[in-house]
């Protein structure tokens, strides 16, 4: 398999937070984002982050951030299509691009070794994670030769659910385990900022 490149999802509006950057809120002591890119950055050949605004916001942090590609608030499709766009012009040694929700602290260190692992037994085209029996598609690996299809099925066709999107090819999950702690346990609300403190501590 080609070199892997990284992106970061932290274009959401975060309503449930209450608005601003989720990823920016303090987790025992750190900015989420900051876990997330300690755990992240070692399992790829290129990371960035995937934002819309003002990009000196996230200026600690010295990573690329990259807009959506696409105009309008079209979900985590978009982000993982700006990640794409990235590689291809920034990376281009990479043939895959592994995408990392910007609310999740805990994601696992071996994640995109074990979706590299997985799609290449299956010789899929795609590959997501899954915990306790549930699928997480924002933790992916995408092909970046794919960005066109991607592109053409945000703009021309509206198709802003990724298992929409992903159903169209072959699709590799590959399972982790829940316990004692879902490794994709997210913070979105502001109860779930107070419960990852406590798994934290």
């Amino acid at each position: 398999m080609n070199a892997v490149a990284g992106i970061i999802l932290a274009g959401g509006l975060s309503r449930r937070m209450g608005g601003g950057d989720k990823c920016l809120r303090l987790l025992g002591g750190r900015p989420i984002l900051a876990r997330i890119v300690e755990r992240a950055r070692p399992q790829v050949d290129a990371l960035a982050i995937n934002a819309n605004g003002d990009p000196g916001r996230f200026a600690e942090f010295a990573l690329p951030v990259v807009a959506d590609s696409v105009e309008g608030f079209v979900g985590p499709l978009g982000g993982i299509l700006a990640g794409l766009d990235w590689a291809a012009a920034h990376a281009p040694h990479c043939a895959w691009v592994a995408s990392f929700a910007g609310d999740a602290p805990f994601l696992p260190s071996d994640l995109v070794q074990r979706l590299v692992a997985q799609m290449a037994a299956e010789g899929s085209d795609l590959a997501v994670a899954a915990s306790g029996g549930q699928a997480h598609p924002v933790f992916g690996l995408w092909r970046v030769d794919l960005r066109e299809a991607l592109r053409r099925a945000l703009i021309e066709e509206q198709i802003y659910k990724v298992d929409r999107w992903t159903a169209r090819y072959k699709l590799a999950t590959v399972e982790f385990a829940a316990t004692p702690l879902d490794p994709f346990f997210n913070a979105n609300r502001p109860e779930d900022l107070a419960e990852a403190e406590r798994l934290l501590a």
